[in-house]
């Protein structure tokens, strides 16, 4: 008889579902993302971290016996964590590598998390935040997604030294070609074209080259260069932040999803703010206001103006939910023409 008793700790790995929350609002023109300062929240998915107060997003593990599917077990997880309630919400991905909690000190325990992104409109001036539990603008985590001032100084005073150390740093000629390729068509590099929806392939190169804090701390390495500036976050979040933010710069080009951040009515200038708040750069004003107007996405408030202080008052716009029946694919369809 074969003897399936497990012999080692690998196989006898109990494993935990977790699920984790990227909340998104635009708030002031500004993409911002819930955290929750400190790791309590995730004691009781079996994990903590040496790094207690570093940024997370909220968290917690799915309970069978409590929870009859994965979102419902997820908002009851924003609800505890959180002051919101998200409406929009949707699976992004599922991450389980082994060692993504780095500092887990129960080993019995293998956490898969499951990620999704929320999507919600909240004011600034209603925010119930503190030190522990706020929204935090998503480009401080992620400086160099940030266009709308032009090319981030970041690139050339950190990230393509960095890369080119990393490139040279590579066994043989096909390796640094390699390399080489991969540095050009994630940060657009030697003429490629910049592609705002690779947030996601972006951080996972400068962790596999070792320059965002994440990778230090996860391989336990010292290194004698400056690492990329930017907001490290806890366990594996900074790479689930970055793949809600790809999958929301491409999911509004072909999906009103962009109106779920937006108040009940606005101003097209404020829809356009928002737009580029997400994707990273600016768009042309009246280009943006032919697409949206001829989308059928919108229509006019009748009667009522914007009361915003200073210029001339605007016409006030609404979302018009039956575009998605009328269209197989409504959103905002950018181009490089617009930009």
């Amino acid at each position: 008889m074969t003897d399936t008793t497990p012999h080692n700790n690998a196989a006898s790995q109990e494993v935990v579902i977790g699920l984790s929350a990227v909340i998104v609002a635009v708030q002031q023109h500004e993409p911002k993302v819930f955290i929750v300062r400190g790791a309590e929240h995730a004691l009781a998915a079996g994990v903590s971290s040496p790094h207690d107060e570093g940024d997370a997003l909220p968290f917690g593990p799915f309970h069978p016996a409590e929870h009859a599917t994965l979102e419902e077990g997820l908002r009851r997880w924003v609800q505890d964590q959180t002051p919101l309630t998200p409406g929009y919400v949707e699976q992004l991905y599922t991450f389980g590598n082994r060692g993504r909690y780095a500092g887990q000190r129960d080993e019995t325990k293998r956490v898969i998390s499951v990620g999704y992104l929320a999507l919600t409109y909240q004011k600034a001036a209603d925010e119930k935040s503190t030190e522990k539990v706020f929204f935090g603008n998503w480009y401080d985590y992620f400086p160099w997604e940030d266009w709308r001032d032009g090319r981030p100084r970041i690139l050339q005073d950190a990230i393509e030294p960095g890369l080119k150390r990393w490139i040279g740093d590579a066994a043989g000629a096909e390796e640094k070609n390699y390399r080489r390729m991969r540095a050009n068509l994630c940060f657009g590099l030697d003429g490629v074209a910049w592609d705002d929806e690779k947030v996601l392939e972006r951080y996972e190169l400068l962790y596999g080259a070792n320059l965002v804090y994440e990778a230090i701390r996860d391989k336990n390495m010292k290194v004698d260069y400056v690492l990329v500036p930017g907001r490290s976050m806890l366990y594996d979040h900074r790479r689930i932040l970055a793949t809600a933010m790809g999958r929301l710069r491409g999911k509004l080009k072909y999906r009103p999803v962009v109106f779920e951040v937006m108040p009940p009515e606005f101003t097209l200038l404020q829809l356009q703010k928002t737009v580029e708040a997400i994707v990273g750069h600016r768009l042309h004003k009246q280009n943006f206001r032919r697409l949206v107007e001829g989308s059928g996405m919108v229509e006019e408030v009748p009667g009522k103006k914007s009361a915003e202080a200073g210029g001339r008052p605007a016409a006030l716009f609404r979302f018009r939910g039956a575009v998605v029946l009328e269209r197989p694919a409504p959103g905002m369809k950018l181009s490089a023409s617009m930009s």
